[in-house]
């Protein structure tokens, strides 16, 4: 008995005919178009490896699309708000399940599935080497469970912040753009300001919702409320949780790249000084034995 023969009388399954003879399209890598396009594939990574390890182009084409999708969207957004808030009010606009529409929910999906398309940011660093902070990582992963909740919850009022985090991203993927070109932007530290303002709004309206919500379910007659706020309760607790830490650690990182940069610029301002002080002093010096 040849080897193949005896590998095949004691397999304990029984070989698909697919697998052992090509049945074009069943196989895998068996029809012409996965073929060709993986090979295509493999000599365009190869031959292109050179330009592709720099990743420049690709991480511009990356944010342009970002920035330029992220305002489109928030357009569309506010197009689709403004007439609900006009026809229902700001309040029951936040709250009301009539706000929850099927246009508005399929934005909504579109603004999730950018979550995913935001995650490339971390491999274009990871492929660029540069150091990853847990703040970056926690954030981009945090936020595709946060809009996938927002989602299964139904969380009216959830065009709020994700308006603003689209204008956000709008400033912030087109400043990584115009870095990636060799621009010098001097608006980073206000970028990073703004990030917080929005959170804060974001936490204000989120905490908002989650009292009227669980003071309506729960202490109804108890406390004071406008209504009810339509929607997953531990959906939103979840939400204002998480923008909180996002807060904290936005805050930290001001304080650590803007303060800590703050007081590099003194104490070199401040060595600069004494140097020159030093220097005009030697020479007043000099001057008076030469005297």
């Amino acid at each position: 008995m040849s080897l193949a023969d005896l590998i095949l009388a004691h397999a304990p399954f029984t070989i698909p005919r697919h697998l052992y003879s090509l049945v074009e399209g069943q196989p895998p890598l068996s029809s012409p178009l996965v073929v060709f396009g993986s090979l295509a594939s493999y000599l365009a990574l190869i031959f292109g490896s050179q330009a592709a390890l720099r990743l420049n182009t690709l991480f511009q084409a990356h944010n342009i699309i970002l920035s330029g999708g992220s305002l489109l969207l928030l357009v569309l957004l506010i197009e689709e708000t403004i007439p609900i808030i006009w026809k229902i009010g700001l309040f029951n606009a936040m709250c009301s399940e009539a706000s929850w529409t099927p246009r508005m929910e399929f934005y909504y999906m579109i603004n999730y599935y950018f979550k995913y398309l935001e995650l490339l940011d971390t491999v274009f660093l990871a492929f660029k080497e540069k150091p990853l902070r847990f703040s970056h990582v926690f954030h981009h992963s945090a936020t595709a469970l946060l809009c996938y909740s927002a989602l299964i919850g139904k969380i009216s009022g959830s065009w709020i912040p994700i308006s603003l985090n689209l204008a956000v991203h709008v400033l912030m993927y087109y400043y990584y753009y115009a870095t990636a070109t060799g621009a010098r932007i001097w608006w980073k530290k206000y970028l990073t300001m703004i990030q917080i303002i929005q959170l804060v709004i974001d936490l204000f309206v989120g905490y908002f919702g989650v009292y009227v919500h669980f003071t309506a379910t729960y202490f109804d007659g108890v406390l004071p409320h406008m209504g009810n706020c339509a929607g997953s309760g531990m959906v939103r607790v979840f939400g204002c949780g998480l923008l909180t830490v996002y807060l904290g650690l936005f805050i930290n990182f001001y304080l650590q790249t803007y303060k800590k940069d703050s007081s590099m610029t003194h104490h070199i301002k401040g060595i600069d000084t004494g140097i020159a002080n030093d220097h005009a002093n030697g020479e007043n010096c000099c001057r008076t034995k030469n005297q």
